[in-house]
């Protein structure tokens, strides 16, 4: 299709459209052009699991994107909020923010927020209720840490109880998502004690690494027993984002070679966040929770 001039048609009259993953390589060129990652696996899982929106560029490409996930109908997560750096401040990013809470039809919406994007979601009416604090480095469990840790590879004969101990933790279904893992995940592992699954964990290569999450467990004893099997021997980088308030885990993580990276604000609309967060070690990734 022929490009329009940015002369002939003003941005505000370019609607907010639905993409598809024919738009992928515009996605990930504007990514490039915010100065984050191509990171294409990520984005093919939320053109899958969530519903993209987009504003086209006048000049070619997109000039803006968001991400809605929706969890039940109470339950959302926002992300990918990206606007080309040439349209910056032109409230593209207020479109696209009010048309993901107009599309969530009352969910309580939530999503993690760099300090350059939280002035923006609070005048949207986000509140921060948390922070999370992500780690990166080369994660060496010890040999204590492998030890009866109760772990093993997970089968699809535990579906049915991992999806309702992510339920009991976030609060609402993610029956796609979870299935999802099986193939998504490098590794998918359960915990157990006394033959009942008390926990499970994934890790999934991105393009600088490997990500560990989620991590949902009954206790920082059970998560930390996940984490350890899922970076012990992985080839690179590890990346654990993990909620603040999780102290103890964080310190144990810190102890075993991965250092804070950077910070992000927890925030939400409609609040407040439904399940037990106390069980939320790890999300899948900041994008989806």
């Amino acid at each position: 299709m022929e490009s329009i001039s940015t002369d002939q048609v003003s941005l505000t009259e370019i609607p907010v459209r639905r993409l598809h993953l024919g738009d992928l390589r515009d996605c990930l060129l504007l990514a490039i052009d915010r100065q984050w990652l191509p990171e294409e696996a990520k984005w093919r899982l939320l053109f899958e699991i969530g519903e993209a929106y987009g504003i086209d560029d006048p000049a070619g490409g997109l000039a803006g994107t968001v991400v809605l996930a929706r969890y039940g109908p109470g339950l959302a997560a926002v992300s990918m909020v990206l606007v080309a750096s040439r349209y910056a401040r032109m409230g593209l990013g207020r479109r696209l923010m009010l048309h993901a809470l107009e599309q969530a039809r009352g969910a309580t919406v939530f999503l993690t927020a760099t300090r350059y994007g939280r002035g923006l979601y609070e005048k949207v009416g986000f509140e921060t209720v948390g922070t999370v604090v992500t780690h990166t480095g080369n994660l060496a469990p010890r040999l204590e840490d492998l030890k009866d840790t109760g772990v093993r590879l997970a089968h699809r004969d535990d579906l049915e109880t991992i999806i309702a101990l992510d339920a009991h933790a976030t609060g609402a279904p993610r029956t796609r998502l979870i299935t999802r893992l099986f193939t998504f995940a490098e590794r998918f592992r359960v915990a157990e004690r006394d033959n009942v699954v008390v926990g499970f964990g994934a890790a999934w290569r991105n393009v600088d690494g490997v990500v560990v999450g989620p991590v949902i467990a009954d206790g920082t004893g059970v998560a930390q027993g996940l984490i350890a099997e899922l970076a012990d021997g992985v080839h690179g980088q590890v990346r654990l984002d993990l909620d603040s308030r999780h102290a103890e885990l964080t310190s144990w993580a810190v102890a075993r070679g991965v250092s804070p990276a950077f910070s992000t604000a927890l925030m939400v609309h409609g609040g407040p966040l439904p399940g037990r967060h106390d069980r939320l070690f790890a999300p899948v990734m900041l994008a989806l929770g």
